[in-house]
């Protein structure tokens, strides 16, 4: 008889062994830590991951998990929850390209939780987060869920769940059952992410995880799951994703070991270069180069009065997921504008750069710049969407009021995994984000931690790195 997609996936965050990653699957891990490392201490001051760690902090574990930046010990759900809002909420954690748009270094949080929970070593870390981004990228290629009214993050009950087991130290059987309790109880509604968006966009992924940890934590203690989750007959395909027989990699029915024949997923995800919504990250870089092109200097009205209008041709996934709303046109939230194309490539033509300064409410709400944005036209191009999800291709066209008009379009842009960001752009960037809140040293400190992480016996020793000094 067949074995589950449950016990296909069991069986591989139990078999896999950290010898079968390879020098340059370890590396990339150790990369997009430092990275969520950069992008949670860049959020440490947001209203919604204050919000987050204050009711985190009304729990307390022996055992637990650290809340990033502080020493208190926390549940370990609980502090996948918190740490987990930390990464996301810039909007610039990296992205899997696929039916199903993801965020897989959102399951690093998770992964850590459980980890320092069960005092494991850098090297069990390494694999789990491989795994989690193995589950989550392959059921992302399976089926998109989005198109269903689900969100994205519902396959992120999975990944945690199976990190968190391996974590924990689950046997087969019982990661078997996490999947089943993690999967029975998380389907995400889509509305997350349409119209004006809320604090929630960046705290939806973090819940998913939560209930991926509690899961891996009843079953470690004996708790059985409902099963077969996916295939049964009120199951998650009938239900929520429809059919997943095309999952590849090492879930396909076929699959012979952990080793998949096309590589391991995380080598395929994008890091990204500008705090923006994945798909405009072309379009910025378009936008820039126009800029550069056409001569516009200065920023806020004069760089606003040099642009008559701008076109953005764009491919299907842009289109439906940033740029088709009315809302994205009058964003009233910073969740909407970093999820606005034509507020996004407007702001990168009139400022010159895109960082957390254009998603402050002051300039998201400038008259003047909103008037620019209602000039902004979004076109769907057939084109563009044939080279998707290999490509995430954007043309922008500006015409001037002195009557001049350019077009430049690219397709990958910085830190897109056919155009990667070296270490020494990672490093910026996470310095960038981290340097202010830890200081330099400690920052840098805490890096140098996660480039020796295969040497580390207990990955609890990063917590008073990351301490934040009030």
């Amino acid at each position: 008889m067949q074995a589950t997609l449950a016990e296909r996936m069991a069986a591989f965050a139990t078999g896999l062994r950290y010898e079968d990653l390879g020098r340059d699957v370890a590396h990339e891990v150790k990369r997009v830590i430092i990275d969520s490392l950069g992008c949670a201490f860049g959020a440490w001051h947001e209203p919604p991951c204050v919000i987050a760690r204050h009711v985190a902090c009304t729990t307390s574990s022996v055992r637990g998990a650290t809340l990033w930046g502080t020493r208190h010990l926390a549940p370990p759900d609980w502090a996948a929850f918190a740490n987990g809002c930390l990464v996301r909420y810039l909007d610039y954690n990296d992205t899997y390209l696929s039916k199903e748009p993801a965020h897989p270094s959102d399951n690093i949080p998770a992964a850590i939780a459980a980890g320092q929970s069960a005092r494991a070593g850098g090297r069990e870390l390494i694999a789990a987060v491989v795994i989690a981004y193995e589950v989550q990228c392959r059921l992302c290629d399976a089926a998109s869920i989005r198109a269903r009214g689900w969100d994205h993050v519902t396959y992120g009950a999975f990944s945690t769940a199976l990190a968190a087991a391996r974590l924990l130290g689950l046997d087969e059987n019982k990661t078997r059952h996490a999947v089943g309790i993690a999967g029975v109880a998380s389907a995400a509604l889509r509305q997350s992410r349409v119209g004006e968006l809320s604090h929630w966009k960046g705290a939806a992924f973090a819940n998913a995880a939560r209930h991926g940890v509690f899961a891996a934590m009843l079953a470690a203690e004996g708790m059985t799951g409902p099963s077969p989750i996916f295939e049964g007959e009120k199951g998650f395909e009938l239900l929520v994703s429809g059919p997943l027989d095309s999952i590849g990699g090492p879930f396909a029915a076929d699959a012979r070991g952990v080793i998949p024949d096309d590589g391991f997923m995380i080598r395929k995800s994008c890091i990204k270069f500008w705090p923006a919504e994945y798909h405009a990250q072309s379009a910025i870089a378009a936008a820039l180069q126009l800029r550069q092109q056409l001569g516009i200097t200065g920023s806020g009205e004069d760089a606003i009065d040099a642009i008559d209008s701008i076109v953005v041709e764009s491919h299907d996934a842009a289109v439906d997921i940033i740029g088709s709303e009315p809302q994205k046109w009058l964003p009233n939230s910073r969740e909407t504008a970093d999820h606005s194309l034509p507020y996004i490539v407007a702001a990168a033509l009139v400022d010159g750069q895109i960082t957390s300064r254009q998603f402050a409410r002051q300039r998201f709400t400038d008259p003047k710049l909103l008037d620019l944005v209602r000039r902004v036209k979004v076109l769907r191009n057939a084109d563009l969407s044939s080279l998707y999800p290999k490509s995430i291709a954007n043309m922008v066209t500006v015409r001037t009021t002195d009557g001049r008009t350019a077009t430049a379009r690219v397709d990958d842009p910085p830190g897109h995994s056919n155009n990667p960001l070296t270490d020494a752009q990672l490093l910026a960037k996470y310095h960038s984000l981290a340097d202010p809140v830890l200081g330099v040293r400690r920052a840098q400190e805490a890096a140098d931690w996660v480039w020796h992480l295969d040497e580390v016996e207990d990955i609890s020793q990063l917590m008073p790195l990351i301490e934040v000094k009030l």
